[in-house]
């Protein structure tokens, strides 16, 4: 291979690998990141509601049934089950994922912040 192709060839690698790390996230991060987010949401096994649902063990729990909980009609016909795909797009628009939803947060723009605060979800069993 000529240089100038394997340099490139080197930086696609690594741009690759990269992506996959930001997508991985850092569940410690994502802690504190979360740390905004308890206002609104509890995050410890047997805690109660709060302004919104309990997020203990939402990864791979279906929308809308967390008991308790006062879900908009919109939520509870949704369908979704949250998987860390479906999570990151919800952190990023909620209104996207699932229009006439109650939750008042715009989104978060930052791909890296929204991948740590999924990772740290993940580790909430």
């Amino acid at each position: 291979m000529k240089p100038i192709a394997t340099s490139l060839a080197v930086l696609i690698a690594l741009f690759a690998w990269n992506a996959q790390a930001d997508a991985a996230g850092n569940a410690a991060t994502g802690a504190a990141l979360f740390n905004r987010c308890t206002i609104c949401h509890a995050n410890t096994k047997g805690a109660g509601n709060r302004l919104g649902p309990n997020l203990f063990s939402v990864v791979g729990r279906k929308a809308g049934t967390f008991p308790g909980f006062s879900y908009s009609a919109a939520m509870k016909k949704s369908g979704i089950v949250w998987t860390p795909v479906k999570l990151d797009a919800w952190l990023a628009s909620p209104q996207s994922v699932v229009p006439g939803n109650n939750m008042p947060m715009a989104g978060i723009s930052n791909p890296g912040q929204r991948a740590d605060i999924v990772a740290y979800l993940t580790t909430l069993k």
